[in-house]
């Protein structure tokens, strides 16, 4: 069945209003009728099977006909994911995967090697926005992901909450020390590695130095794969 999504303002006690874009796409692409049965999430982890009343050019109305379960419940690991930006298609790729991962909030960084200008910020966050949408209609979750304006890793590193862990390839402790928890802040530096001064940051910030040893991974693939390792470890996928 198809998924669709709608900010909780867009609902009231029956009925649910997409917006011109959505309608455009049942209207034109999927050539939806009314009278389809369809779902409908509002990003904070209600979703609804739904019934079209009326298509129009620019807005479809919706008639609720009950609430249902989502596709893919909420893991029990609150996980903020803080990866250093990277360019374009690498960090898309990062931001769709954690949603699929279960990722509860990404928080770009910037670090003293990050390759990445930051610039026209409101528009790569519209870009990332829409990209965890569409994840979340793929993979079935009914709660966004959600994502913050980039921030410096000092700045990070002095707000960061829960049991903290800095990944660097330079050394630190095993994997497998990690204390079980279910709040849990991960930190991946660029594809240029970590400065010395910044694991002392972190150290005096509370985090933990983590290394998998010999492994050596690309940035994107560092965050991806960790994240896995850690809702095994700590939340539902498993």
């Amino acid at each position: 069945m198809r998924r669709f999504y709608a900010p909780p303002e867009d609902f009231s006690e029956t009925s649910v209003e997409l917006s011109p874009e959505q309608s455009k796409h049942i209207n034109r692409v999927l050539r939806l009728t009314e009278g389809a049965a369809i779902k409908i999430f509002d990003g904070t982890g209600r979703e609804y099977l739904c019934e079209i009343s009326e298509i129009g050019k620019k807005r479809t109305n919706l008639r609720i006909l009950e609430q249902t379960l989502p596709a893919a419940p909420e893991s029990d690991l609150d996980l903020t994911l803080a990866p250093s930006l990277l360019k374009g298609e690498k960090f898309d790729l990062v931001i769709q995967k954690a949603v699929e991962l279960g990722v509860t909030s990404l928080v770009p960084i910037i670090t003293a090697r990050t390759d990445v200008r930051v610039k026209h910020i409101e528009n790569k966050l519209g870009r990332w926005r829409k990209i965890i949408i569409e994840s979340s209609k793929q993979c079935g979750r009914a709660k966004l992901m959600e994502v913050s304006r980039p921030l410096s890793f000092e700045q990070f590193a002095g707000t960061a909450e829960g049991s903290k862990a800095l990944f660097y390839e330079g050394g630190g402790g095993e994997f497998s020390g990690l204390a079980a928890t279910k709040k849990i802040t991960a930190v991946f530096g660029p594809e240029g590695g970590w400065e010395e001064s910044e694991i002392r940051i972190a150290i005096q910030n509370g985090f933990e130095i983590i290394t998998l040893g010999g492994r050596i991974l690309r940035a994107e693939t560092a965050a991806i794969s960790i994240s896995a390792l850690l809702q095994y470890k700590f939340g539902d996928l498993n």
